[in-house]
């Protein structure tokens, strides 16, 4: 008897399709979870835990090992001011953690000593920091005056009008600034910064003769100089035609010059 099934005619239901399972040898077990799959959790902890333990080295190593502690604080620039005052004012302990000193800090403090006009102070890893300084630079000196019990002759004074150091003789090349105004009124006084500016603009000969500085203010500076000539500068404007002129004028060796408005030099 022909046992092979015939097609199905059209509209005819074909039945359920048979399902053949596949199956491995015999013994065979069915697929397990690969190792590396079920280790991953104890691997991410270890991660964790090993990240933990590096930050809490970190922070023993700068907060609260003694192997990154400040060991020396070391102190340049200066000359006027002793490396021990500077050390005093920015008040950086030895053996303070290097991570918690404040730079800035430190630096403003150095900075309130008054012949000191800049500082900066920055660590030197792993155990020093290091100040450096930029002392005031006496520009004119001022009379003290002679009813002035205990005092020196002169009191130094740089751009800003800042007192710099007191002195009883007056140094070589630094004009006297003179005044009726108490040489520690004159901080951030405009005429003591004009005149400062002119004592750079006058031909080089020229500066290094001055020996008297007057200013009623900013634009009414007079220069003295040793030989007793008088020169009239003005205000800080012009400068170059100043000089130009007043090169010119002084051929006719007088004894007074007028060059606060170019153009309309005086002589006498």
């Amino acid at each position: 008897m022909n046992t092979t099934p015939r097609p199905p005619r059209p509209g005819e239901d074909a039945g359920p399709v048979p399902v053949t399972e596949v199956t491995g040898p015999p013994g065979a077990s069915r697929p397990q979870a690969s190792p590396a799959s079920s280790r991953s959790p104890w691997r991410t902890a270890f991660f964790a835990v090993a990240v933990v333990g590096l930050v809490i080295g970190i922070g023993w190593a700068l907060l609260g090992s003694k192997l990154l502690v400040v060991r020396s604080v070391v102190v340049t620039g200066t000359r006027l001011v002793p490396a021990a005052t500077v050390r005093a004012a920015a008040d950086i302990p030895l053996k303070l953690p290097m991570i918690r000193v404040d730079t800035q800090a430190a630096a403003r403090r150095v900075e309130g000593i008054t012949q000191i006009q800049s500082a900066t102070v920055r660590k030197s890893w792993p155990d020093r920091v290091v100040i450096t300084v930029r002392e005031r630079t006496p520009a004119l000196a001022v009379a003290v005056p002679a009813n002035t019990p205990g005092t020196a002759g002169y009191d130094l004074i740089d751009p800003d009008g800042v007192v710099v150091r007191s002195v009883r003789v007056r140094p070589a090349g630094l004009p006297v600034y003179q005044t009726t105004a108490v040489p520690g009124s004159l901080r951030g006084n405009p005429a003591v910064a004009a005149v400062v500016t002119v004592l750079h603009e006058v031909p080089g000969p020229v500066a290094s003769s001055v020996a008297t500085v007057t200013a009623a203010n900013a634009e009414d500076i007079t220069l003295g100089l040793s030989d007793g000539v008088t020169i009239v500068w003005g205000n800080t404007s012009g400068a170059r035609e100043k000089a130009a002129e007043l090169a010119v004028l002084m051929r006719t060796h007088a004894h007074y010059y007028d060059v606060s408005a170019p153009g309309t030099a005086v002589t006498k």
